[in-house]
């Protein structure tokens, strides 16, 4: 199941969120002339990814910032600039532009300090914008959590594309990090699931002063958890188009 599209449009132009996704593809195509230096590269993570060892012995705090905008590989890079693109631009819209930066930028930070706390002694270098996004994310479960995203779903041979309410891809993206942070208590590597699941809710908790401000339970009343604007209509296929043999 992976989320493709909301039907959320924007009030007014995301500058910052577009910002964002330059600054994480042009350091990542910046990153292309080491990738194939593994020496070099194992240097620059180790100077900029984060390191949870290295927070825990009082040291390279920086990396906290610095990771956010470093990737692994092109499928890493393209998934999360995916997530930002769908659900940026709507927490932008309603905090506004330099709000919404410093609201990413510590949603990133504490997501990172999530994974340091859950595995203090890795010196395995933690990238990625992940953290920061899984924030954006828990940003819009408490303002929308009922705006539709369109899914594609994906069994063995079937691809299907369906909208559901933003709720429900939520919770379960959720649910799959947490459950796959508790699988990776024992073993080493892989995922940083406890930045996504930490970064989800730092993202929920900073979003809560502004929920407040529009009204709390009665904002949800109001609006019912749907989009303050009218929402994008699309032409859903069903499935892929079928080619026809000659």
């Amino acid at each position: 199941m992976f989320p493709i599209r909301d039907h959320n449009p924007s009030g007014r132009v995301p500058y910052v969120t577009y910002a964002l996704m330059a600054a994480n593809i042009g350091i990542f195509i910046s990153m292309l002339p080491i990738s194939g230096d593994e020496r070099a590269l194992a240097q620059f993570y180790y100077d900029w990814a984060l390191l949870p060892r290295r927070i825990t012995m009082g040291d390279g705090y920086g990396a906290l910032l610095s990771s956010q905008f470093l990737h692994g590989g092109w499928l890493h890079l393209a998934g999360n600039m995916l997530f930002l693109w769908i659900f940026g631009d709507n927490i932008e819209d309603e905090m506004g532009h330099l709000p919404y930066l410093g609201f990413y930028l510590t949603a990133g930070v504490l997501s990172g300090l999530a994974q340091v706390a859950m595995d203090p002694a890795s010196f395995i270098p933690m990238v990625g914008a992940s953290g920061a996004i899984a924030g954006v994310m828990g940003s819009y479960l408490l303002l929308f959590p009922k705006a539709k995203i369109d899914i594609l779903l994906f069994l063995i041979i079937i691809f299907r594309i369906f909208p559901i309410p933003a709720w429900i891809m939520l919770i379960l993206w959720f649910a799959t990090q947490f459950v796959g942070g508790l699988g990776t208590m024992q073993a080493t590597g892989g995922v940083a699931y406890w930045a996504h699941a930490g970064g989800f809710i730092a993202g929920i908790v900073l979003t809560i002063p502004l929920w407040l401000r529009r009204g709390g339970p009665a904002f949800w009343s109001r609006t019912q958890g749907r989009p303050p604007h009218p929402p994008a209509q699309y032409v859903l296929p069903s499935s892929l188009p079928k080619v026809k043999r000659r």
